[in-house]
């Protein structure tokens, strides 16, 4: 963990378990950081990247006070494998990427795991994506890590939590009343309708 955290505050890239899947975390307060991560998974700069938290306090940085279906939802399922799409704080400008219609959102998760919470509670708020090039299937141990991406360079440390193999988390964008499914994932989209009935169909 200390490593890990020394890794961060230099600006790399770590690899670390979460409650679904092993995830690549940078400090997202450092551009460098954002930018070794896209270029290390080969992401997209179209598609943005989520962030983790550890407190419900952290998601205020992010997000300023959640509220309406945000506020419900999160307050059933975190932690958990529920991303919540929401408003960005004012404070909140780090670049993500995704679209430039959607740069006023944040995609925001509190992981129900141990490593991420400390890690978050030490450091501030993560962004984090899944452990696998863009467009292949996330890795879920950390030796899949170490053979996607260590003959890269930009690996700072990789947390080897043993193996991760849940469904990534469901992603639903959250904007007062409204409620829609981005993407289908580990929490059942019928649960989340259950828990805020104006939940729009899955789509």
């Amino acid at each position: 963990m200390e490593l890990a955290a020394e890794a961060l505050g230099q600006a790399l890239v770590v690899a670390l378990p979460t409650d679904t899947v092993y995830g690549l975390a940078v400090d997202p307060s450092q551009p460098q950081a954002v930018e070794r991560l896209f270029a290390l998974k080969e992401r997209p700069r179209d598609v943005a990247i989520p962030v983790l938290i550890g407190t419900r306090e952290q998601a205020q940085v992010v997000a300023g006070p959640l509220e309406g279906a945000a506020e419900a939802l999160t307050g059933r399922y975190w932690p958990g494998p529920l991303t919540v799409v929401v408003p960005r704080g004012d404070r909140f400008t780090t670049d993500l990427g995704g679209p430039p219609s959607a740069r006023h959102l944040v995609g925001v998760r509190w992981p129900d795991h141990p490593v991420v919470e400390r890690l978050c509670r030490a450091l501030g708020p993560l962004a984090v994506t899944s452990a696998n090039p863009h467009g292949a299937g996330p890795a879920t141990t950390a030796q899949a890590v170490s053979e996607a991406f260590s003959d890269r360079g930009e690996l700072g440390a990789i947390i080897d939590g043993g193996v991760c193999d849940g469904t990534p988390s469901t992603v639903v964008e959250c904007l007062g009343a409204a409620v829609r499914c981005l993407r289908a994932g580990g929490l059942p989209w019928g649960e989340i309708v259950d828990a805020w009935p104006g939940a729009a169909p899955e789509e």
